[in-house]
């Protein structure tokens, strides 16, 4: 057994008494309150300062999650003075904005410079000496032809989708998403800059179904490969789905989400195939039946707000 030999100025020291080998006691010195307080002092700091250290680890890592922009909200109440005289076609947005720092534009009889100043459908708005009125929000559908590009217009005279919709509306258009020249199928427009944000926004995730012609059968491993990821040259692509058309293994219909520029046609080429017909057949849950190729129609209310809930 242990005893504890008291020296002057120090501590408690053990000495063992003969005859106890193997049997260890231990006492200490009982600590003061002001050693106590220092210590709970130095751990409450120390627990403060791993707890602000973890919590901006936190932060970071909470915003790095986050991928493009937030989604739109349809507000009808407020926009922006450039988005309202863009959308009444008075100007681009950039050139309103030129407008409004020079002083041209006024709200409600009161000249606004203010970048980024909101107005209501009930204010009045005027450019110069004339009023304008946002234009009233549309939306149409067609279906493509062959030999079209999807653009506002074109420097070379190719012909472009704008010359099948011009007279669908009084309202200026603007096709969302792209085609190809050769593909056919359905092709949104509308001048809801809220609309076209949402629906190519990679978080809405807008479902895109296709019918494609091949020059040769389609083995069903290639389908496979389709929805379990295949490497194109700009990243990995994931197939909703991917199987043949009504039992001919040269005509496939796939479901995809994907955003990018004719990614269907690139990824069968990829396996070696050559695809004579791509047709869009639906597009964010809009669908192109009973609509003949190269017309156009408007969408119903109830489809525009299928569109703006979904």
């Amino acid at each position: 057994m242990l005893v504890m030999n008291k020296k002057r100025g120090g501590g408690e020291k053990p000495t063992r008494k003969p005859g106890s080998a193997g049997k260890t006691k231990m006492t200490t010195r009982p600590k003061t309150a002001g050693a106590q307080s220092r210590s709970a002092a130095g751990q409450d700091a120390e627990k403060k300062a791993v707890n602000a250290r973890d919590k901006r680890k936190y932060i970071d890592f909470k915003q790095k999650q986050k991928k493009g922009d937030p989604m739109p909200k349809f507000d009808d109440d407020a926009i922006r003075l450039n988005k309202y005289l863009s959308n009444a076609g008075v100007c681009s947005r950039r050139e309103a904005d030129v407008f409004i720092a020079n002083g041209i534009v006024s709200v409600n009889g009161e000249i606004v410079t203010e970048m980024g100043y909101k107005v209501k459908s009930t204010d009045i708005v005027k450019y110069g000496d004339d009023s304008v009125r946002s234009a009233t929000k549309r939306y149409v559908i067609l279906n493509k032809p062959k030999g079209f590009i999807t653009a506002m217009d074109d420097d070379t005279g190719r012909k472009t989708v704008m010359s099948l919709v011009k007279k669908a509306t009084k309202e200026q258009l603007y096709p969302v998403g792209r085609m190809e020249k050769e593909a056919t199928g359905l092709l949104f427009f509308t001048n809801d800059g809220d609309m076209m944000k949402k629906l190519t926004h990679p978080q809405y995730k807008a479902k895109k179904i296709y019918h494609l012609e091949l020059d040769k059968p389609v083995k069903k491993e290639d389908l496979e490969r389709l929805t379990q990821g295949i490497d194109l040259e700009d990243g990995k692509i994931f197939f909703d789905k991917a199987e043949y058309v009504k039992g001919d293994s040269r005509e496939i219909g796939v479901e995809l989400t994907s955003g990018k520029n004719s990614v269907a046609r690139r990824a069968f080429e990829s396996m070696g195939y050559v695809v004579l017909k791509v047709d869009r057949v639906q597009y964010a849950g809009l669908t192109k039946k009973d609509l003949p190729r190269g017309h156009y129609r408007v969408l119903s209310e109830k489809e525009v707000n299928f569109l703006k809930m979904s």
